[in-house]
């Protein structure tokens, strides 16, 4: 019997949840290409090590930009793969699948998520929004008729919302998040420095000293790339103050886009987001200092989820057992009942 998975389709990564099994997959979203014969050469964690190191033949490609499918043929075969290597097919039946998408997105790329996810094998292809899967992930109790607030951050979108009886009341999706701090962080090392330094460099210097607010013990890190001027590589070292001013502008566009969305929140779930806070998840959340940025922005509790980069995928699996229930339930009432629901 084919086993339901739910699907974290994000621009930085992919995590798939398995039923019954919780996360089994969690890699990169990228896949490297033969150009002269379209072949698929490798997918994940195996494509990324080739990020920035590949020769004129093979083209490594993030098939996800924002959040949407950008190429989907790449999307697809990256796709299938994941779902072949984790053999969750029965010998007859294809599993059910969940997929996560931004709240903006139009119809067009939600049927291209949808298409892709069918033409990887998927039975049934169910799509939610990505901060409303997040609060259920983070443990927020979004079927009650209270207010709760979820601040994504992944790494092509930061998804912002207010949630309450199941459903989105106002939310906000902007293509500023992880990479976009990692290419505000290549372009400050470029500007000050005159190094060229590569993407994975990039995301590295911020996972290691990236930082919200302005630090009181100053970091220093050594990184290696290009030099502008003689063309050789040469090494410097950065600190995370540099970083902090570096990131600070991004960072607080996603605080003005919060600010936005609790502007046009109904006044009783806003009061109901005081008291319990907000949730930050996605990759975001682990920057040092973030929930204090925007508590003091926002003027309200900011806690992050303590399974932030895993939440989404965590909340898929949630809402599986839901589908599961929904299922059983209709199946359990009695013919006559059915029927009389087809009537009316």
């Amino acid at each position: 019997m084919a086993k339901d998975i739910g699907i974290d389709l994000g621009t930085a990564n992919v995590l798939v949840h398995v039923k019954g099994k919780g996360i089994v997959l969690n890699e990169p979203s990228v896949v490297a290409i033969d150009t002269a014969t379209n072949r698929v050469l490798a997918v994940g964690a195996e494509a990324y090590r080739m990020v920035g190191r590949t020769p004129s033949n093979i083209r490594v490609i993030r098939p996800l930009k924002g959040g949407v499918i950008a190429d989907f043929d790449i999307t697809e075969a990256m796709l299938t793969h994941f779902i072949n290597r984790l053999n969750v097919k029965g010998l007859l039946t294809k599993p059910n699948i969940l997929i996560c998408c931004p709240t903006n997105i139009t119809t067009i790329e939600q049927k291209a998520i949808i298409e892709a996810a069918e033409k990887s094998g998927g039975k049934n292809v169910y799509l939610e929004e990505e901060p409303k899967v997040a609060a259920v992930g983070a443990g927020l109790d979004i079927f009650q008729p209270n207010g709760n607030m979820v601040i994504d951050i992944g790494g092509g979108t930061s998804d912002i919302a207010v949630l309450s009886l199941g459903g989105i009341v106002t939310s906000s999706s902007i293509k500023t998040a992880g990479d976009k701090l990692d290419s505000d962080i290549m372009n400050y090392v470029k500007r000050e420095h005159n190094l060229l330094i590569g993407e994975r460099t990039g995301e590295q210097i911020k996972k290691t000293i990236g930082t919200a607010l302005i630090p009181e013990k100053i970091e220093n890190m050594e990184i290696r790339g290009r030099d502008m001027i003689t063309g050789l590589p040469r090494t410097i070292s950065i600190t995370s103050e540099e970083v902090y001013y570096a990131m600070h502008d991004t960072l607080m566009l996603i605080v003005e886009q919060a600010k936005e969305v609790l502007e046009i929140t109904p006044p009783e779930l806003g009061a109901d987001i005081i008291n319990t806070g907000i949730v930050l998840t996605g990759g975001g959340a682990l920057i040092r200092g973030i929930e204090q940025l925007f508590s003091d922005e926002l003027g309200v509790p900011v806690f992050a989820s303590p399974e932030s980069l895993d939440s989404v995928a965590l909340g898929t699996g949630i809402l599986l057992e839901n589908i599961g229930k929904k299922k059983r339930d209709k199946q359990a009432e009695p013919s006559w009942f059915r029927r009389l629901l087809q009537r009316n």
